[in-house]
């Protein structure tokens, strides 16, 4: 018996059409994969019906560690697999997970290559990308985070790094980047808000030269063109606008 009976996928899903047919096809061989849904406007919940082994759930945005831990709730294996829904796991992955010594005080991770517009891109910070995504639900979770969530390592277990690789569509526009950029640095400010972070206007224009700085010239974006540019420029604008939101926010409780 091989490895895929005993993992359930769980998979968090919104609008997610455009590459979310070739996410399930290369998980086809799961017993069973949990997608919830997070309100789609578009065809993901028709592409998964067509999916014998998907179960499909639906919840409000509460956050991405609370919706993780909320699909793990779904599942009936103890062992899960987090796959996000522009993520495909390839064939070195697959067969790796399917014959691994699945041992329960170990959180296994992925390295993840992040494409924009189709190419890898192996600089600005993106490349080794090692994301924690199997693990055992009796042992473990995702931690609360609303946003840059983490499977957390509790005392007694430990992590290993798989060498098989995730595809990540990360983005296919400076559209799809800002949109991302706006909306995660949105959510990281409310969370922090209430916070002991610190936040200036001068400390936010610091962070986003030093992280256009190092993505730009020491983690060598520039061997990748106008791309390397453009993801090392919006690196250091979400570091800059997250810690302007969370200035603006504070100013304004102060002002109440």
């Amino acid at each position: 018996m091989n490895n895929f009976s005993k993992i359930s996928v769980v998979i968090l899903a919104k609008n997610a059409q455009v590459h979310l047919r070739e996410c399930l096809e290369a998980l086809c061989d799961f017993d069973e994969i949990i997608l919830l849904d997070n309100e789609s406007t578009d065809d993901t919940q028709i592409i998964a019906g067509n999916f014998k082994n998907v179960k499909i759930y639906e919840s409000e945005f509460i956050g991405f560690g609370p919706l993780k831990n909320l699909a793990i709730s779904y599942a009936k294996h103890d062992w899960i697999l987090s796959i996000d829904s522009d993520e495909v796991l390839e064939k070195d992955a697959l067969e790796m997970i399917k014959h691994l010594s699945l041992d329960s005080k170990i959180v296994y991770s992925l390295s993840r290559k992040n494409l924009y517009k189709g190419e890898w891109i192996q600089a600005c910070g993106w490349s080794p990308d090692y994301v924690r995504r199997l693990f055992c639900k009796d042992k473990t979770c995702f931690n609360q985070n609303q946003v840059h969530e983490s499977v957390i390592i509790p005392d007694g277990c430990r992590e290993i790094k798989l060498n098989g690789y995730l595809r990540h569509y990360a983005f296919e526009s400076v559209d799809m980047l800002l949109g991302k950029l706006n909306r995660y640095s949105t959510i990281w400010a409310d969370e922090k808000k209430s916070g002991k972070k610190k936040a200036s206007v001068f400390g936010a224009i610091g962070r986003f030269v030093l992280v256009f700085l190092k993505d730009y010239f020491f983690r060598k974006g520039f061997l990748y063109g106008y791309k390397g540019f453009i993801v090392a420029y919006c690196n250091a604008d979400g570091a800059f606008f997250k810690y302007m939101k969370l200035y603006e926010r504070r100013q304004e409780s102060q002002e109440k």
